[in-house]
């Protein structure tokens, strides 16, 4: 900071040149006048003196214009060189006072609306933190300095996360989520550090924070993660079971939790049948319900959509929660396409498609990913949750809130 300030005075000694150059000018012009006024007030008492001697009769006429004659080369020769005297100015209070005013307002100004908290965040993220504590404290300066940066809030919680400062993550990602509009994998993080803060006890705002997540986006892998933990600790192993495998399913290849996870669902397996339970049944077996959909978009709409936005198909039921019971996932590229939903495919195991006798199918498009809220949507009339036959879909109309 300190080369920011120096170059900040350097510019206001500029400024203040402006100003106090005038002034000191009109010191020399008031000298000057003050000498000319000086040397008229001599010759004129030169004068008086020469008038005074001729009355008296020591001076002849002659002597006296040779007097006055003199006087005048002198008045003259100190004069001679020297510039107008300006008569106007501006007074010498009024620069004076800018010249004081000009700094201070300045520099109130700049800490107003200036930007040095952000030089200096800038210059600190120059160099790569050293250690998880060193960044955790950087992000605290940064959300004290920027408390709307809702990505900002959004790493300080991983960072807390990573020191196992739960609850604290938890206010952070509160904020994140408030800032950012709710997105999933925020709630599910928030969900995730609430759970880890209350000692591992499941709550129904847990429950909230993962269903509002799931509705989102079904492919959040924190909820979903989640939920296998709650499930595993609770005793039950099936839906365990079922959450780590839909997780599984979304995750690269190469990722490195995949192990981790494929570990638990093995794990969840041995206690289901240890206990007595049955492993439920492979999803190519299970032909309790399977809904089959083909989806288009209308011509219409064609011009108004973008290959990479997100299509989400889902089967909600007629009477029941309002959360989709079954959702797949692809993008406007995919249209036309054929879909399956299967109770395989259920957002939670204790909810299926086979459970309800009635459902909707819906299909919708979102350009922000958001299953919940999109630009466009079409809809079928409810369909018996056992029908074979293809149901056929049109995205047609604006979405509705």
């Amino acid at each position: 900071m300190l080369d920011l300030w120096l170059s900040a005075g350097l510019l206001l000694l500029v400024a203040l040149g402006f100003l106090l150059v005038p002034l000191l000018r009109g010191y020399r012009q008031h000298a000057v006048e003050d000498r000319t006024a000086l040397n008229v007030a001599l010759y004129q008492e030169r004068l008086a003196e020469l008038a005074a001697q001729q009355a008296a009769g020591t001076l002849s006429g002659e002597q006296l214009e040779t007097g006055k004659a003199e006087a005048a080369r002198e008045l003259l020769a100190d004069t001679e060189g020297k510039a107008a005297v300006t008569t106007a100015s501006l007074g010498r209070r009024v620069p004076l006072l800018v010249a004081l005013v000009l700094p201070l307002l300045g520099f109130g100004l700049y800490l107003h609306w200036g930007g040095s908290e952000q030089v200096a965040l800038t210059r600190e993220y120059a160099n790569a933190p050293r250690t998880l504590e060193e960044m955790t404290a950087r992000l605290e300066e940064t959300v004290k300095l920027q408390p709307d940066a809702a990505e900002a809030w959004y790493f300080l919680g991983r960072a807390y996360m990573g020191q196992e400062r739960f609850a604290d993550a938890a206010r952070a990602f509160q904020r994140a989520a408030e800032l950012a509009n709710r997105p999933a994998e925020v709630l599910g993080m928030l969900a995730q550090a609430r759970f880890f803060a209350g000692g591992r006890q499941w709550s129904p705002d847990i429950q909230r924070l993962t269903d509002e997540a799931l509705q989102a986006d079904p492919q959040e892998t924190t909820s979903l993660g989640l939920l296998g933990i709650a499930a595993f600790e609770a005793g039950r192993y099936a839906e365990a079971i079922g959450f780590w495998q839909r997780l599984v399913a979304v995750l690269p290849p190469e990722d490195t939790a995949r192990a981790q996870i494929e570990t638990g669902i093995q794990r969840a397996r041995e206690q289901l049948l240890a206990a007595g339970g049955t492993l439920p049944e492979p999803a190519a077996a299970s032909s309790a319900a399977l809904l089959t959909v083909s989806v288009d978009l209308a011509p219409a709409l064609r011009d108004q959509v973008q290959p990479g936005d997100s299509l989400f198909v889902f089967a909600k039921a007629v009477s029941g929660p309002p959360m989709p019971l079954a959702v797949k996932r692809l993008t406007v590229a995919d249209l036309p396409v054929q879909v399956s939903l299967s109770d395989a495919d259920a957002m939670m195991p204790q909810l299926k498609i086979s459970m309800f006798p009635q459902v909707q199918l819906m299909a919708r498009i979102s350009r922000a990913g958001n299953a919940t809220a999109g630009e466009w949507v079409g809809r079928n009339q409810p369909v018996a949750s056992s029908t074979s036959a293809v149901q056929q879909i049109t995205i047609d109309s604006p979405d509705q809130p």
